[in-house]
């Protein structure tokens, strides 16, 4: 028998070592065994590459998927070594000021992924406020977070805090506080970061209610206005507070008109809306002018709404409808128009459009939603 072409290089040495020992002999055994030996070997040679794979995905299980776009690699700190004995001395001014302001340090320690310096503070009620930029406080929220903990008779949410030259504000705790308040609390539990610009990654911090678009927008105008005042940055480097272009146009058309179809709007605004560079205050202007157009629009959309009512035609969705009966972008296969032009595209269809072919029917095949003005 030869079997040499067909055999890999790995199971012919193998071959080469057994075959002698079984081929030559004349045992019963060795006759019967010996025309399978290429075959067992080669069954062998599989089941090893089959334990390999199994092993492999087991092993790609094991570790943890990393999210696109993340680029964190957190430090090696043990558990142990994120309690810091003797706090440096850059933070020393800090701690002495909280126990001035009749606070107290209850301990400082580094946190796991970027090994930053926190304190962990108790500070008195009166000396703690929200940010300014921050989102109106919810009575729903408040009263839901007041019953939770009469129920538990524990605060278990430390806030996060800043020191200003006038106090502490937290970001992301004015619910919280203002359910402390209610409750009567002397003192709240926060964690002091270092860092004051932490305060404006608001939207990334929040932990309480979630935030509904015109809030969201809201906040977004309000720190914008705070940063222009002394940031010397351009839009794109606030990215992560800002989180996007449109949010910004929107923050600023809503402190003119606070009922605002801005969840029927943004889809659309958002693939045009680019980040406006120059440092803030520059481009401040900018951000006026475009939420004057984005209100002409609603103006627009408006005015056809009415006429679509009083033709007889009622839905929760009109505005979703003319919306979408005005917007070009679905049908756009190239380069997007610039902001300022798909505005006046959509603002000047908006007034153009026929009623007269709309039906009962073109209502309930449009999609959407009603929005919350």
């Amino acid at each position: 028998m030869e079997h040499g072409p067909g055999i890999g290089t790995a199971r012919q040495q193998r071959l080469s070592v057994l075959w002698p020992m079984l081929a030559g002999g004349g045992s019963l055994l060795q006759r019967c065994i010996a025309p399978s030996l290429p075959v067992l070997c080669g069954l062998t040679m599989a089941a090893k590459k089959t334990a390999k794979k199994a092993a492999k995905k087991t092993a790609k299980k094991a570790t943890t998927r990393k999210r696109r776009g993340v680029k964190l690699t957190p430090t090696e700190l043990s558990a142990q070594e994120l309690l810091v004995s003797e706090p440096p001395a850059d933070l020393l001014p800090m701690l002495e000021r909280v126990r001035t302001d009749g606070g107290a340090v209850l301990g400082v320690y580094r946190e796991p992924l970027g090994g930053h310096h926190l304190v962990f503070v108790s500070l008195p009620i009166e000396v703690v406020g929200p940010t300014p930029f921050q989102r109106d406080v919810s009575d729903a929220h408040v009263r839901k977070l007041t019953h939770a903990m009469d129920k538990t008779r524990r605060f278990l949410d430390p806030l996060i805090v800043v020191q200003r030259p006038e106090g502490y504000q937290t970001p992301n705790g004015n619910h919280r506080l203002t359910a402390l308040r209610e409750l009567g609390a002397k003192a709240v539990i926060g964690l002091l970061v270092p860092e004051a610009v932490v305060a404006y990654q608001i939207l990334a911090l929040n932990i309480e209610k979630a935030h509904n678009l015109r809030e969201k927008a809201i906040e977004v105008a309000r720190m914008y206005r705070d940063l222009a005042t002394f940031s010397r940055e351009d839009e794109a480097h606030y990215e992560l507070e800002f989180e996007e272009s449109s949010l910004v146009s929107l923050g600023f058309a809503y402190e003119k008109r606070g009922r605002l179809a801005g969840g029927t709007y943004n889809p659309a605004l958002r693939k045009v809306d680019q980040w406006v560079k120059g440092p803030l205050s520059d481009a401040l202007p900018e951000r006026e002018r475009r939420a004057d157009l984005i209100l002409a629009f609603d103006d627009a959309v408006n005015a056809a709404v009415a006429k679509l009512k009083e033709k007889g035609l009622s839905s929760p969705y009109l505005k979703s409808f003319v919306v979408a009966r005005v917007n070009p972008l679905r049908f756009i296969k190239g380069d997007l128009p610039s902001f300022d032009q798909l505005l006046a595209t959509m603002t000047r269809r908006a007034l153009e459009l026929n009623i007269d072919k709309v039906g009962a029917g073109d209502l309930a095949k449009a999609g959407g939603y009603a929005e919350e003005e």
